[in-house]
């Protein structure tokens, strides 16, 4: 399975941005998860849905950010609002299941004025 992460871009603090990630097969019965890693810093996890439909977040982004999925398209989402200086990093989407571990390959969120 590759995955195809995109939506990222400049954004002033305060502002949204949708990242999405297409996998190229099934994200059926998978874990999927967004990640983020800013200049110096080890890789977080930010959010996970799993196959069910229940999410988990980072505190930092509670009540920020928005998780979802459709399992149809093969997609995540993840919808940042209310964004901060400190959530520029690069972010990587997830799959993850028994014996599969897949990563995309990030897409740039910078928030600045």
């Amino acid at each position: 399975v590759q995955l195809q992460a995109s939506g990222g871009g400049l954004v002033q603090p305060g502002g949204s941005l949708k990242l999405s990630c297409t996998a190229s097969g099934s994200i059926y019965g998978k874990t999927m998860a967004w990640y983020r890693q800013a200049p110096g810093k080890q890789r977080e996890l930010v959010a996970t849905v799993f196959n069910a439909g229940s999410t988990n977040y980072a505190d930092s982004v509670k009540g920020r950010f928005t998780i979802s999925r459709d399992n149809a398209q093969n997609t995540v989402y993840l919808q940042m609002n209310s964004l901060k200086p400190e959530d520029t990093a690069v972010y990587y989407c997830n799959a993850y299941a028994y014996l599969e571990d897949y990563w995309g390959q990030g897409t740039l969120v910078t928030v600045s004025s």
